[in-house]
């Protein structure tokens, strides 16, 4: 295996991450940490990211878990009892998720605005 194998391999690795924390519901999952990343119950987490199926959640964490950016804990003496916690390389992306989170939430009416006249725009034109 060559250096450019192994540069191949990572930058192939990046992308699978990326387009993973571009998804739907990544961001909003770690969003739901914020702002203590103090380990969350499996329920308590789908009430905080909102509109988030069962299925689609548990997919997801699942994910980030062999990513290793989020750990599952069984709680003791809870047949079904489970939390969620950050990694320590979980927690490298708090800052990174703030960031973005509050750029979003500083430009959602520019945003909001700017959509609603490209949709005016294509109705003229269109």
């Amino acid at each position: 295996m060559t250096s450019e194998d192994d540069d191949d391999g990572e930058m192939e690795c990046a992308r699978l991450l990326l387009d993973q924390m571009a998804d739907k519901w990544t961001i909003r999952i770690f969003w739901a940490f914020c702002p203590d990343m103090m380990p969350i119950r499996f329920n308590e987490l789908k009430r905080r990211v909102g509109g988030i199926s069962q299925k689609v959640l548990s997919q997801h964490l699942r994910q980030l878990e062999s990513n290793g950016l989020l750990e599952r804990r069984v709680l003791p003496g809870r047949a079904l009892g489970v939390e969620y916690a950050i990694t320590p390389l979980g927690y490298t992306l708090r800052e990174p998720v703030s960031v973005l989170y509050r750029w979003a939430t500083t430009h959602a009416r520019a945003v909001r605005a700017a959509q609603i006249a490209h949709m005016a725009t294509e109705v003229r034109h269109g």
